[in-house]
């Protein structure tokens, strides 16, 4: 019998337990799809990618602290499921103020992202980083297919510019794109999961 390469704990348990009690009353942007089907999509690339058991967690908490209540409920990951978990969703978070209400400007979060994933990203950020923005490309992908250009009404609450909206939207995940196309090589990201990212933008990018 083959064992799997990646062998799951109850650790796993509890982080999942843990995600759909925090993002349990969230849906996912412009819809009304339970949340916690992103983070458990992520997880799911991460561990078909061959990643590990706290890479596979990252990709279940990524989004907590972001969303839930910032710093506090990092440190609550890190305290619960250690500090190489805590590392990478900090690093996969673009904010961790507690309000939501009070987080930044998109481009301000989304640029500083950038810049700290360029300075301090090893393979194990990268591989989540590039996870979540192919669960979410897949998404918006698809919902394309069915609401055309209207999809780019979902982003950047703050930008009213219909096609600024979209042109940010998208030179965001070229952005990270490039990234994890570039890394050195004893940071690489899985090739099928940098290969499906790259054909996925470029739906998104295809005009209506």
């Amino acid at each position: 019998m083959t064992l799997p390469k990646t062998y799951l704990t109850e650790r796993f348990t509890q982080a999942l337990d843990y995600a759909v009690f925090h993002h349990k009353d969230q849906p996912r942007k412009g819809t009304d799809i339970t949340y916690i089907s992103h983070p458990l999509g992520v997880a799911s690339i991460i561990l078909e990618a061959g990643g590990s058991e706290d890479e596979a967690i990252a990709g279940l908490l990524h989004d907590v602290p972001e969303d839930c209540g910032g710093q506090v409920r990092l440190d609550e990951i890190k305290s619960m499921f250690g500090d190489n978990v805590a590392r990478i969703v900090e690093a996969c978070s673009d904010t961790l103020v507690e309000d939501r209400s009070t987080k930044p400007a998109w481009i301000v979060r989304k640029q500083g992202h950038l810049d700290h994933l360029k300075q301090n990203a090893d393979k194990s950020i990268l591989l989540v980083t590039a996870a979540d923005k192919l669960h979410n490309a897949r998404a918006i992908a698809a919902d394309k297919q069915v609401m055309k250009s209207a999809i780019w009404t979902r982003f950047i609450s703050e930008e009213k510019d219909f096609d600024k909206k979209r042109q940010l939207v998208l030179w965001y995940y070229n952005e990270v794109l490039k990234l994890v196309e570039t890394t050195p090589v004893e940071n690489e990201v899985d090739k099928n999961v940098i290969a499906s990212l790259k054909l996925t933008i470029a739906v998104m990018e295809s005009q209506d």
